[in-house]
This record gives C-alpha cells, structure tokens and sequence, in this order.
C-alpha cells in the first residue's frame, strides 16, 4: 500500500513539475539573431571548408542537435524525433533569416523531458520499499549507437529502471553500502536538475550555435563571454590546476589528453580516455560528477596551487565498471614549464653496445613575453633540445632518439626551428589557406646541429606541431620515424572577436615538402608498432566532419635515401624481437584484454554475474602478470591478494617500465649497426647465404 501510494505521489509531483516547467520556457533574448548571422557570415568568409548553406547542411544540422542535446539516447522519444523532423530542410533558411527558434524549442523538450524522468528516478531512489532485483537475467544496452530512440514513455521506464539497476551495481562493486549508493545517486539526479533549472538563454544559444560551427569541423566553437574565459585559460595552459584537457562523452567528464609536464602527468596515474566520476577535496567528501556540465566539473577540478584534488576515476584501460581515486596536488601549468629532458638509454645489439642519447620533447613551447622583451635567455623547445644535444654529444652518444609521444604540438615557429636542428638548408612545411595561397615560409636556414644516427618515436597523441617535425625528417629521409600513427591534427585555427563572444574557426591546413597532408591521416611510421590507444576511439579522423586528407605539389627539397634499403630488414628484427619479448608481449596483451571487454555492447544486471565478471578481470590480469615474471625467469605471484597489494614497476628498468621506448631504442641501435660499414657487409654476406640457400 506504502509503494502505491509512493508512486501516486511522484505521478503528481510529476505532472505538477512538468507544468511547471511547460510555463517556464527559455526564450531568444535580444541580439542573438544578429549574432546568429553574424556567425552564419564569419564562417562563410573565413572557414577554410566552403560549404552551402542549404538542404544537405540543414538535414545534418538537425541531426548534430538532436545528438548533442541527448547523445545518450536517454530522454527524447521516438515521437519527439518524429516532431523535429519537420526542420529537417528548414534549418538553412530559417538560419539565414536569423531565426532561433527550433534551437530553443527542442532544447526545451529536452529539458522537460530530462527533469520530468530525473525526478522520477528519485522518487523511486527514495521509496523504501522499492527493491532492486539483482537475481535477474535482464541486461542493459548503454551504447547509444546500439539503440533506438525510446519508443514511448512505458519504454522509457523501463530502460532508466535497468540504468539505475546498473548505476546500483557498479556503486555496490566499488565497496558502496547500498544505502550509500542510493545516497549517491539521489545526489547525482538532484544536482542534474539542478543544471536544466540554471540553464539559460545564452547556454541554449551557445549549443546550438555550437551545432552549426561543428559541421564545418571539430576545431570551430562560438564562445559566449562567460564561456570564453575559460577557453582562454586552456589556450594559455596557465590554469591552477591538473593539467588535463576535459570533454564530455554520455555522461561523464572525460580526460582528452594529459599535459606533459603538468601535476596529473608527474602523478602519472591520470590518462587519456579515463572517466572522471567524482571529484574532491582535501580530505574532504568526493562529490559524484556524473551528469555534470563540463564547466561546472572543471571547476570543481580547478583549484589554488598546493591543494589536493581526489578524482575517482573509471581507467580506460580497466574493465569499464571498477573506478579507483586518484590524489593530484594542484600546480601552476605553464606550456613553457614543460621542458624537454635528456637520459642515457644502453641497449646491446648483436654483442655490441651502443649508447643512445633519448631527447623527451613533451610540447613546442617559447616563452614569446620573455622573447618579444629580448631576453637574452628566454625558453624555448629549439633552445632546450640544442643544450641537450652538445651535452649527449659530449657524452660520446651513437645516436639520438627523439621521443615525440604525447606530444600534443604548441609553436609552430619552433616544429620549424627545431627540425632546423637536423636538416640542412630547405622547407619545413607548407601552409595553405582558404583562397589556395601556398606558404613556404617557414624553412630550416643553417647548417644541420646534429648529422648522426637518428630515430622519432611518435604515437597516437603525438599531434599538430609534432607532426610537421615528424613528417620533415621523414621526407628528408633524414630520421626513421616507429612507433604508431599520430593523430592527424593537420589544420591551423584562428580566434575572432564578435559583437558579443569569440568565435574559434578553421583558417588552413598543414602539408608536408612532400606535398601530403598531415591532416586526418598523420604521419605513418616506417616501423609501425601496435598501438595502446584504440584508433577508432581517438585521432582526428574518429572526430565528426573534419577536414579530408589530400595532397598539394611537392615543394624541392634534398632526400637522403641511405635509410630507406634497411627498413624492411629493421622491421623483421622488430617483429622477431617483441615477440620474445615479456614485457613488450604483456604491455599489449593487457590492451588487448581491455578492448575487448570495453566492446561489450550488452551487460548483465544480476550482481552475482557482475561479480563474477569482476573477479574475471582481476584473475586475467594476474594471470598475464605471472606469465611475464616466469618468462623473465622471475618468481610468479603466489595470490590474487599479494599481487594486488605488491603490484609495482621498476621505474629504473626502462625495459620494464617503457617497453616501447626500450624496443625504440633497440631499433635505432640496430640502425646504427647496419647503416654502418660493417653492418652493410653484414647485409650483403646475409643476402648472398639467402641467395646460396
């Protein structure tokens, strides 16, 4: 009786919330019509993508909205979509005359929609004697892409009952009471309603202007004046904070990329891809951050230097449902504090051993204050990595190995000058804009610092400036380039004012001497290895409407083609080499295990099964732990229990705690070894015995 009466309750509650909030729509204010033009204008005259505003664009603007309001497929229905459909090809036009209405009329369903069934939730989170099932075979499916709209109200509850089921259980295998874990949750849904009922005029005109700025790529956003200091803040990297760039993906706040150098990269837990699920302070309560704006997140994260921030985070590489809490202690960061450093790497190929100069280079950076002043000491990326090579030089090192992963990019001025650094007099990289003008300006002008053995190590997050470098040395045939693709951040943007915000857009593209883009594509390894970052999660070509790869002329420039006849043999030495080789073979095979477990569509709402799921991962990763310490010959753990309380990497073993720098640096060790005199009559000996054979 108790329980019926619970719900007649929140029925009427209900339907008194959602007149209410019938009665309170948001509304354009006056200016954002003009505005709106005025954005409609800029990206016409100014983007480098030329594009019709027309029926096409208006069809796939709609889309965009609608996703971007509910990307989780969570509140509109089947019948709202259905609705929306009549602006499919009006959008165009109705944007033209600066007309805003559909933006603010769906985001109102949204919203109603969104508070109407958050209030629902906790009202059923409340009733006692509500009980969740956690003997049952049902499943839910969260992936959006592997849904449908809901297909009515009765769909609706159906799907946020299993979703709650879901949050209760992943709160219960995180060591939640479940008293606690409803606590949480009531939280959670009451701070989201919190979020729809502060939302405002210029929130709702930000998205959706934001929808139409997206369609001409990624890298293009309107900011509102309130927006746009916070952009300024990422753009200057000299927030007190973690150093982390955030987004949002469903509902939660997700890490993009790591600073190099900042407090969350020397903690050194932190990485890209990992769910950020609550945030505190100090010794203080972790509020749960699920739901949240990004802004209000970032805030939350954001704090003075000295002070402690706890994150409870869902690792990337985990098993999609454990979180663990992470303890960064806030700092100033400063694009120009992240120095490049240098360190000493053996490494002993065919009985010969050979010492390697490894320069990290986590951003391009230039103090441009300290600069513009003519201070004679300013810091810069070409300055640091000149200091450091005269000292690896002095050191008597083999070679040198540029470790480029991560590296998000920075100044363009100094991809230029650095790559000066190992090339000869010619081209760095060619830029052209809207109108087709070709820039071949920015050009190595002095004599090569450094001529010896070479190698650049680049991944999936090495982007922008890192590419230009990477693919110069490469078209110069200059210096192998291993590791995996990088990301393919090939276009340069450039920030606008308007009569009311900023508006960021898209003004060129980045190509090689070659005359290749770096643009979608990236730079591609002449000894590619298996890559830790899923490439269909993250690069520029998994991010919607960006800029194509193409081609423009090849601009003259000098080859060395002396590398070029010892790849193929390099990368089979490569193969034979990782695949004996414990902690190169671990490192992947723990990727490997987290892709497939993050790819299940459908999970399971019975605890026991989640348990048992639970555990799964943890006897697979002790497993795969075992198996690497006997392949060493080292003495295997003996419990699950042990092994997670003594599970630690020796930071002084490079071998094991960066395989891939270790294997990099066996590579270049082999390049030096068959580039030299020696080495090319090894080759040719090699050839003749295949020949006699």
């Amino acid at each position: 009786m108790r329980f019926i009466f619970a719900v007649l309750k929140a029925a009427l509650f209900i339907a008194i919330s959602a007149q209410a909030d019938a009665s309170v729509q948001i509304t354009p204010v006056s200016g954002q019509s003009a505005l709106y033009r005025e954005i409609i204008e800029r990206l016409g005259e100014g983007h480098y993508r030329a594009q019709s505003i027309d029926d096409a664009l208006s069809q796939r603007y709609l889309d965009h909205y609608i996703e971007m309001l509910d990307p989780s497929k969570s509140y509109f229905l089947t019948a709202d979509i259905e609705e929306f459909s009549q602006w499919a090809l009006k959008l165009d036009d109705l944007a033209k005359r600066g007309d805003l209405k559909p933006g603010f009329e769906m985001f109102n369903r949204l919203r109603d929609r969104a508070m109407n069934q958050l209030e629902k939730n906790i009202v059923l989170l409340e009733n006692p004697d509500y009980v969740f099932d956690y003997e049952t075979e049902d499943s839910v499916i969260l992936d959006p892409d592997a849904r449908n709209w809901l297909e009515s109200s009765d769909a609706a509850t159906d799907y946020w009952e299993k979703r709650l089921k879901d949050s209760m259980i992943r709160l219960v295998l995180n060591d939640k009471d479940p008293s606690e874990a409803r606590e949480i949750l009531i939280k959670r849904y009451t701070r989201q309603i919190k979020q729809y009922e502060q939302r405002d005029s210029q929130d709702v005109f930000q998205l959706y202007a934001n929808a139409l700025t997206a369609l001409y790529g990624p890298h293009s956003s309107y900011f509102t004046p309130r927006n746009n200091e916070n952009f300024q803040i990422n753009m200057s990297l000299s927030l007190e904070g973690i150093g982390a760039q955030l987004t949002t993906e469903d509902d939660y706040t997700k890490v993009m990329e790591v600073i190099p150098g900042g407090p969350a990269d020397v903690q050194g837990s932190l990485a890209a891809g990992d769910k950020i699920i609550g945030v505190g302070q100090g010794d203080g309560e972790v509020v749960d951050v699920v739901g949240w704006r990004i802004d209000d997140a970032v805030a939350l994260i954001r704090g003075a230097k000295g002070t402690t921030v706890n994150l409870e985070v869902i690792s990337a590489n985990g098993d999609n449902t454990s979180s663990s809490t992470i303890a960064i202690v806030r700092d100033k960061v400063k694009l120009e504090n992240k120095s490049a450093q240098s360190k000493i790497l053996e490494v002993n190929r065919e009985g010969s051993t050979y010492k390697l100069g490894v320069i990290d280079i986590p951003a391009f950076y230039m103090d441009f204050e300290a600069y513009r002043a003519r201070d004679p000491d300013y810091k810069s990326t070409t300055r640091d990595v000149l200091r450091l090579l005269r000292e690896l030089e002095e050191q008597q090192v083999d070679g040198i190995l540029l470790d480029l992963r991560n590296n998000g990019g920075g100044s363009l001025q100094e991809a230029t000058t650095l790559t000066d650094l190992f090339i000869d007099y010619g081209p760095v990289v060619q830029i052209r804009d809207a109108n087709g003008r070709v820039n071949r300006y920015h050009r190595a002008s002095r004599p090569a610092e450094y001529s010896g053995p070479l190698l650049v190590l680049i991944n999936r997050l090495s982007a922008s400036a890192s590419e230009i470098l990477a693919g110069a040395l490469q078209d110069y045939g200059r210096a192998l380039i291993v590791g995996t693709q990088s990301f393919g951040k090939g276009t340069v943007q450039e920030i606008t004012d308007l009569s009311s915000g900023q508006l960021k857009l898209t003004i060129s593209k980045f190509y090689r001497v070659s005359g290749d883009s770096t643009q979608h594509r990236g730079v591609l390894p002449d000894i590619a290895f298996p890559s830790l970052y899923d490439v269909e999660e993250v690069g520029e070509s998994q991010q919607d409407n960006v800029l194509s790869w193409d081609r423009i002329h090849r601009v003259p420039h000098k080859f060395d083609n002396s590398l070029a006849p010892y790849i193929a043999l390099l990368t089979d030495t490569h193969q034979q080499r990782i695949e004996q080789d414990p902690d190169f073979t671990h490192m992947f095979e723990r990727v490997a295990l987290s892709d497939d477990w993050s790819a299940e569509i459908e999970i399971s709402l019975n605890l026991s099964k989640r348990k048992a799921r639970s555990d799964a991962w943890d006897k697979t990763l002790f497993s795969l732990d075992n198996k690497r310490l006997k392949a060493k010959g080292l003495t295997p753990n003996t419990d699950i229990e042990s092994w997670k309380k003594d599970r630690e990497i020796d930071e002084d073993n490079i071998a094991e705690s960066d395989p891939i720098l270790f294997e990099a640096g066996q590579i270049l060790g082999d390049q030096i070894r068959v580039t030299s005199a020696v080495g090319r009559l090894k080759i040719v000996q090699l050839e003749s015995s295949k020949a006699i054979h």
